[in-house]
Order: structure tokens, then C-alpha cells, then sequence
């Protein structure tokens, strides 16, 4: 099998699931709802976002379609910059790197573009897949699930703290996704393992 072959693979992999679980917890609850799963250091805790990965977003209806169609070139060129890099056989660890930064930038779009126009809102109500009742949104103006939280600290600076002293804080506050977390690892990827990856091909290049 190629380098592109097991590439996709991976892609479709990853994608699915990412909107299996995301599928499941638009179905399943209703905005705000969590699940404990490791005491109170890790839930499943339902939110939307209108943007950007850990609930970054751009306001207004205007924001929101210029980050889909920032999403989608962006997508577009890491597709190519992806199938170019298994063209030359680049190092297997970065085109695993930008595979999984291609599955959840993929990922994300699929709510934006997709969610609006195949489900009901989740407020006060659990989500139905195609409802009788309408859609809540149109092309590129759905919502993005997030649903994982892990607050590993919850409580008050100290008061000689300045400027925040006795605020409530929690340390790790943003609620993301699968697919943020494939962003984020291909990123880190590529950032802790540069010089194998491209140094490598550099030295390759001067050789030849």
C-alpha cells in the first residue's frame, strides 16, 4: 500500500471517530450536560463553539464564514502539502504529524458545514438527527461539539497573589474535541522531532 493509500486510511480513521463521539453527544445531551468519568478530573461536558479549536471564535455571522473558508483553504493545503510530502517519501513520522493535523482541521469543518443543516439545537433539549421541526442553521453556520474537560484544579489564588488574589480559577479550563487533539499532537510532533524531519531531507537535498 502507498504512502497517500496509508495516509487516507489514517484520515478516515480518525474522522470517524471523531464524529462518532461527536454524533453521540449532540444525540445523547443537552447543552451543558456532563458525565463524570474519572471523579472530577476528567468529563464529558457538552458545549458549542462557533470557530476555532479549545472554543476560540470570530464574532458574527461574517466571522463565522470567513473562518469556514479559511478552514477550507487551509485544508486544501495541507491536502497538497501532504500528498507531495509521500510523493518524496518524507520521514513517516511527519506525514503522520500532518495526516492527523489534516483530520482535525477536516473534522472541524465537518461540523461547521454540515451539523447546522442535519440537526436541531441542543438547548433545553437533546439534538434529533434530520427533526421534523427544522434545522437550526444553514451551509457553514453549524456549531462545533466539543465535549472533552479535564478541570485537574479547581479552586482560589492565594490572596497574596497579585492582582487575582482569591479569584476562582481552573486549570485546564477549555473544553475541546478529538480533533482539536489531533491538531495539537501533529503540531507538537513536528515541533519536538524538526530536525529528524526536515533536517534529514536538507542534508539528503545538499548530498544529491
Amino acid at each position: 500500500m502507498s504512502l497517500i493509500k496509508k495516509s487516507a486510511l489514517l484520515i478516515v480513521v480518525f474522522l470517524i471517530l471523531d464524529q462518532v463521539l461527536k454524533v453521540w453527544i449532540k444525540t445523547h445531551l443537552m447543552l451543558g450536560e456532563d458525565i463524570p468519568i474519572f471523579g472530577d478530573w476528567f468529563k464529558i461536558y457538552f458545549i458549542e463553539n462557533n470557530g476555532m479549536a479549545f472554543g476560540m471564535e470570530l464574532e458574527g455571522k461574517w466571522g463565522k464564514i470567513l473562518l469556514s473558508l479559511f478552514r477550507i483553504i487551509a485544508i486544501c493545503g495541507i491536502g497538497w502539502y501532504l500528498i507531495d510530502i509521500c510523493k518524496k517519501k518524507a520521514p513517516k513520522g511527519l506525514i503522520f504529524s500532518i495526516a492527523l493535523i489534516f483530520a482535525g482541521a477536516m473534522g472541524n469543518i465537518l461540523d461547521s458545514a454540515f451539523y447546522g443543516m442535519v440537526f436541531n439545537d441542543s438547548y433545553y433539549q437533546v439534538a434529533s438527527f434530520l427533526p421534523d421541526g427544522g434545522v437550526y442553521s444553514s451551509f457553514l453556520h453549524g456549531k462545533v461539539v466539543d465535549m472533552l474537560y479535564f478541570p485537574l484544579i479547581d479552586g482560589n489564588f492565594p490572596s497574596w497573589v497579585p492582582g487575582w488574589g482569591g479569584e476562582h480559577f481552573v486549570f485546564f479550563r477549555p473544553v475541546f474535541n478529538l480533533a482539536d487533539s489531533y491538531i495539537t499532537i501533529g503540531v507538537a510532533f513536528i515541533l519536538l522531532f524538526q530536525r529528524k524531519y526536515f533536517v534529514d531531507e536538507t542534508s539528503k537535498k545538499t548530498k544529491e
